[in-house]
This record gives structure tokens, sequence and C-alpha cells, in this order.
């Protein structure tokens, strides 16, 4: 009960903020809830900086909630579709995923950008965005301003892709009888769920091919989601050997695993076996509304966390490594697609 009584107030003021945030980004889908959400907190934190009982509670939506966002995620995967699309788009996000990973690790020793903001830029970049990074800020301990800045540099690009991409993929010839191209191009190019939908809806809307590109596009980009559990398991397990060849004893494996990964497994498997047996994948769509409300509450927290004078300020080199990130992944995913007769 004490524990309820400590996190409730900052809970509130969580959802007092993502709650007009969530409905403002399904008015803005190109935005999106969670930027609109963390934008506010950041402002709100501006004129008011006296929090201290409402601390315990936003530390708790921003550590806690994100964490069931993630796994809640997993009922809105349905593991057969999934592996079935994996069968083509597979070796691209393998080589996309790959690109980002490397061109983020490359930069922050060349610009001596802080590892930490590496790691969620490249993360987020390669993989699914606010998602992402959600998945991997508990697992190397990122704190609250680090997750705001680089949440701030894939909205970034996020939107320059929902905007561009179209246009573009007319220009370089996709094929516009067809959402095939374009939608395993927006699949594995574009960052955020969010901004996926945009440039598959957008292309869609162009051609007049219904729903095509975006059934492929939210599929291709849903496998890029699974790659979330190597990925934390790799980043927990490189911590825990640094922290042991730095003489760290208090860090081990077991404290710092993410189980939160293992429930998002077991949530995908269950929607997995629940639609095999005949159940409808529509069953489950509340679950994965909900768990997009989580990730804008989440970020309603980290915005009240962060300093956005300060934010502003070290934004530069993120932003460079957010932009090389993206033109990476852009051109070995265009290669890719050309390279295998996609395109």
């Amino acid at each position: 009960m004490s524990a309820i009584q400590k996190n409730v107030k900052g809970l509130l003021l969580c959802l007092v903020i993502a709650v007009p945030s969530w409905f403002l980004g399904k008015m803005f889908p190109v935005i999106g809830g969670a930027v609109i959400a963390i934008v506010a907190g950041m402002v709100t934190t501006v004129f008011w900086k006296d929090k201290n009982s409402f601390a315990p509670g936003i530390t708790f939506t921003s550590k806690k909630i994100l964490q069931w966002a993630v796994v809640l995620l997993g009922f809105g995967m349905d593991l057969g579709v999934v592996f079935q699309t994996g069968k083509q788009s597979l070796p691209i996000i393998v080589c996309t995923i790959t690109t980002s990973l490397v061109l983020s690790f490359v930069l922050h020793k060349a610009m001596d950008i802080p590892s930490k903001i590496s790691t969620l830029v490249g993360v987020g970049s390669s993989i699914c965005g606010g998602s992402a990074i959600a998945a991997t800020a508990p697992v190397i301990d990122a704190d609250d301003e680090e997750v705001a800045q680089a949440i701030s540099v894939i909205f970034f690009f996020n939107v320059l892709a929902a905007i561009l991409f179209p246009i573009f993929g007319q220009m370089i010839g996709f094929d516009t009888t067809s959402g095939e191209a374009f939608g395993v191009f927006a699949g594995t190019a574009v960052n955020d769920t969010s901004s996926v939908t945009a440039a598959a809806s957008t292309w869609d809307s162009m051609w007049g091919l219904g729903s095509q590109t975006l059934d492929k596009a939210v599929t291709v980009k849903l496998t890029r989601t699974l790659a979330i559990i190597p990925i934390t398991l790799v980043l927990a397990f490189l911590r825990t050997r640094k922290a042991s060849e730095n003489g760290e004893n208090k860090v081990s494996m077991k404290q710092i695993f993410p189980f939160f990964i293992l429930y998002f497994i077991a949530a995908s498997v269950i929607t997995t076996v629940a639609v095999q047996s005949g159940i409808s994948a529509n069953v489950f769509a509340p679950v994965k509304e909900l768990s997009k409300f989580f990730i804008v509450l989440a970020m309603a927290a980290i915005g009240l966390n962060t300093d956005i004078v300060k934010l502003v300020k070290t934004g530069g080199k993120p932003l460079v490594m957010g932009a090389c990130c993206w033109a990476g992944i852009t051109a070995v995913s265009l290669l890719m697609q050309h390279l295998m007769h996609i395109w």
C-alpha cells in the first residue's frame, strides 16, 4: 500500500500529460503521441522545478511501465506471419541492422559520443525506434536524459522519412502497381512504427493500392522488432563482462538480465498459438493499443526528468550519428532489394 501511495502522484501527473498526447498523436500520426508526450514533459519541467513529492511515481513510470510496454508489444506479434515474411526480408533486415550498429560504434569512437547515447541511437535506428530504445535503456542503465536525446534524434529522421520516402520511391522507380517493393523498403529503412505506417499508407493512397503496401511494411517491421531479443541479451552480457573487467562486483548477469524480454517472447508465443488455433488476431488489438499507450505514458515521465536546455546543447553529435545511421540503412536496404530482384 505504501508503494502505491508513494507512486500515485507521479503516475497521475504522467497520465495528465499522456492522455491528451495520445489523442494528439492519433490526429498527427507522423509525429506520434510518444514525441508529443516527451516534449510536453520537458516543457512542464522548465516551468515547474519542485517535483520532489512526484519523483518516485515519475521514476516508476519511466522505468517499470516502459518495460511493461515492451512485454505487451509481444501480443501484437504472430510469429507464424513474421517468420513467413522473414524468409524474404530477413537478409535485408540483418544487413540494415548490422550497418546501423557498426556506424554507431565507429562514430562513437571517432566523435567521442557517450557510449549509452550511441547505443540507444544505433539500436533505435536499426530496429524499431522508441520500442527498441524502451527495451535497451534498462539493460544498459541509461538515464532519462539519454533516452530523451535518443528519442529526439529518432523522431527527427522518422518525420523526414514519412514525408520524403514516398516521393523518393517514385523518383527511383519503385513498382507502382504493387506495394511489394515500397513495403519492404519502408519496413526496413524507416525507424518507428508510426512513421512506417505513415509512409506506407501514403504510397497506397498515391497509387490506389488499398492496404497492400501497409500490410507488407508493418509485417516486415514486426520481423525487425524481433531483433530486440538478441540485441538486449548481448548488451546485458557485454555490460556484465565490462563490469567484471573493471573490478566491479556489484553488477551481475542475474541483476541486469532483461527478464521482461522473456515475457515479451511468451506474449508472442501466446498470440501465435491463439491465432493458429483459429482465434482472430483482433482479439489482441486492445492489448497492442495499451502497449502503445504505455510507451506514451513512459515518455511523459522521461520528459519530466529531462533538462531541455541541456538536451539542445548536447544534441549535435547524436544528430549527426542519427543522420549517418539513417543514410546507411536507406542505402543498404535499396542495395539489398536490388540484389534480390525485389526492386
